[in-house]
């Protein structure tokens, strides 16, 4: 009875010995597949929070029960895990770059409608202005302040300045901000002129 129980302690401890030194075996590649891992998703971070914000947050999660697994030495499982994390990770970039292409080429259509509606309504806010500060037109312009009109245009077109200062720099989302910010402004210095902008501008 005595050897049975020392040959099964001398089994146990022999199996020991190999689950750890299996476990030991393990535990460099997967210390390198996580240190992959985190080097792709940092190198990919900045574009990814920006743009791809929701697959960033899942591969970071992901990330994290690696890095669990690690800690509490079962390098088997991430061993086994890490391979579709680490693919996810590498599609982050690409990912962000496609989304980034499509976010500034919105922008550039919306610029493209914004330069060329903005100036014209400026114009045709100046010009009814003008006209209105006219002896022949004191009867239209009763009632109108014309003064804070003038102020509020001149107000708006030192930010469409900024805007093209901002378009110029390639600082797309900044300048059809803007652009977007005069057009309202504009808008609502002709309504107190009582100027329909969608209306033909009519020759003085």
């Amino acid at each position: 009875m005595q050897s049975l129980a020392r040959a099964g302690r001398f089994a146990f401890l022999s199996l020991l010995a190999i689950t750890m030194a299996a476990c030991a075996g393990q535990k460099e590649p997967a210390r390198k597949l996580l240190a992959d891992i985190e080097a792709t998703v940092t190198a990919a971070s900045t574009e990814a929070a920006k743009y791809v914000p929701d697959q960033l947050i899942d591969v970071q999660a992901k990330f994290g029960e690696l890095k669990a697994s690690y800690a509490k030495q079962d390098y088997a499982a991430v061993i086994n895990g890490a391979p579709p994390v680490f693919a996810a990770a590498q599609t982050l970039a690409t990912a962000a770059a496609a989304k980034k292409d499509e976010v500034l080429k919105t922008l550039d259509d919306k610029w493209m409608v914004l330069a060329g509606t903005v100036p014209e309504y400026a114009t045709a806010v100046q010009n009814r202005i003008d006209v209105l500060r006219k002896k022949s037109s004191k009867k239209a312009a009763a009632g109108v302040d014309l003064d804070a009109a003038k102020s509020s245009l001149d107000q708006a077109t030192s930010l469409w300045s900024k805007a093209q200062a901002a378009f110029a720099g390639g600082n797309m989302d900044e300048a059809v901000r803007t652009a977007e910010d005069v057009k309202t402004r504009v808008e609502a210095v002709a309504a107190t002129l009582k100027l329909d902008l969608a209306a033909p501008v009519a020759k003085s």
